[in-house]
């Protein structure tokens, strides 16, 4: 064994130069967000109708492959949250792939025909989203967490069945929708702290005011018994 790594090791340095970690980067370009280090396990019953065994990386590409194709024409998602992080990254990168080698390469055009079934989302990927994203300098796509209400029953709890999962919407940057954010990114004035915090402050202002008020009527009697 040692034999056969110095022998191996000999030929790559006489007959070719060893890449090092800083050289990789240069073959795929990393993706401008943090990818989940291990693979998701995803399972969909109804679609895609495939004869391909569960649980296996063709299983997931023939998963995610309707889900990309939908994200590229409609901009917007909404689905489980294992699901939605899967999809963008293979957007990301199909987006990506698109931006760098354009329409005229041709293993970039292969992927793409494999990935978009619509063929319709290949003339907009290029033309409509490369131009839109190729100045982005962050990522192509958000993905924001779902509110629990709006998976909940009508009684407003959450439903008891075991096949709940956590739901996230996946977007486009640049697209034509009302834009999402968190409820935490703005104040709202009806949450209990922001009425305490409020009612804190209104009563430290009636009391300022009271307190000069009340060094004006002294200042003046002052001055009047002079």
């Amino acid at each position: 064994i040692h034999f056969y790594k110095r022998k191996r090791s000999s030929k790559l340095r006489s007959g070719s130069k060893i890449m090092n970690q800083a050289e990789v980067h240069k073959l795929v370009s990393a993706l401008r967000f943090k990818v989940s280090p291990k693979p998701f396990n995803l399972k969909k019953q109804n679609q895609p109708m495939t004869r391909v065994p569960a649980h296996t990386d063709r299983y997931r590409l023939e998963i995610c492959r309707s889900a990309v194709n939908s994200l590229i024409v409609n901009e917007r998602l909404e689905m489980t949250k294992h699901m939605g992080i899967t999809t963008r990254e293979y957007a990301e990168r199909l987006i990506q792939e698109a931006i760098t080698h354009g329409d005229t390469h041709v293993p970039t055009m292969h992927m793409v025909d494999w990935w978009l079934q619509d063929k319709s989302a290949i003339h907009k990927l290029f033309k409509v989203l490369v131009p839109r994203l190729k100045d982005n300098p962050h990522s192509f796509t958000r993905l924001f967490n779902s509110p629990i209400q709006a998976s909940a029953n009508k009684e407003g709890a959450m439903p008891a069945t075991k096949n709940y999962r956590d739901k996230v919407v996946v977007e486009l940057v640049g697209h034509p929708f009302p834009p999402l954010r968190y409820s935490n990114t703005e104040p709202n004035k009806k949450m209990i702290h922001n009425v305490l915090l409020s009612e804190a402050r209104r009563e430290m202002r009636l009391q300022k005011e009271f307190d000069s008020r009340q060094i004006a009527e002294a200042k003046t009697l002052e001055s009047e018994v002079d």
